[in-house]
């Protein structure tokens, strides 16, 4: 499969905000992170998405579609001690169950056959079941299903958009700080992710950025115990 340079850098900037957004355990007091950090999220849930749509539909049991699932199940389970360790007071798994279940619903949406929809299914299920357990709840398991219709037509954008605000309404920060300029912003930062990165991947660009192979998936947990080991 040609690699896609748009889609490279749609990682990119998830993973470099993520990091800056998780610099805050760091530098408690520079909000500012945490309203950068906003962008993370919705752009992974993209990068799902843009990955789904390259295979062929109907060819839901493939060698790609079983790695996929399996790097983020394994991913899932390494993350959760580095991730508990830094964020012990967290009432939510780590990002990677969300991403995992979002990438079942993305398939369903895609290949739209009694297989995938099945799986879909079973992951709405999942995600209503353990709502409050997961990261960006149910809202963010549906999240890269709506990229979906996004790279379909931009006339969609505003849905990911949407989904994406609602999904950081539930942050345990946000409800702590209630309606202040901060938080409005983090609103905005979630939201704007949502056509940056669809109008990223539509662009083309000279920019050819290192690219993100498996190896991003060591830097979710990595970043994070790094972060942990080297904090006060």
């Amino acid at each position: 499969m040609r690699r896609d340079a748009g889609l490279d850098l749609v990682k990119w900037l998830a993973m470099l905000s993520m990091l800056i957004d998780h610099l805050r355990y760091l530098w408690p007091d520079a909000y500012g992170l945490f309203i950068i950090g906003r962008l993370a999220f919705p752009l992974f849930c993209l990068s799902i998405a843009a990955n789904v749509t390259r295979t062929h539909p109907g060819e839901l049991f493939s060698e790609g579609n079983a790695c996929y699932l399996g790097w983020l199940m394994v991913f899932s389970l390494i993350s959760e001690l580095p991730y508990r360790e830094l964020s012990p007071e967290s009432a939510t798994l780590n990002v990677m169950p969300t991403l995992l279940l979002g990438l079942l619903v993305a398939w369903g949406v895609h290949h739209a056959d009694r297989n995938s929809l099945l799986l879909a299914t079973g992951a709405l299920v999942l995600a209503t079941l353990f709502h409050h357990q997961l990261m960006y709840g149910l809202v963010g398991v549906i999240l890269p299903a709506a990229f979906m219709l996004g790279l379909r037509g931009m006339r969609w954008w505003w849905l990911p958009a949407v989904l994406a605000i609602l999904a950081n309404s539930r942050n345990r920060w946000l409800v702590g700080w209630g309606v202040t300029p901060e938080t409005l912003a983090m609103f905005v930062i979630a939201g704007a992710a949502a056509p940056l990165g669809l109008a990223l991947l539509r662009r083309s660009s000279s920019l050819r950025p290192w690219p993100v192979g498996r190896w991003g998936y060591w830097f979710y947990p990595g970043h994070l115990a790094a972060i942990y080991l080297v904090s006060p």
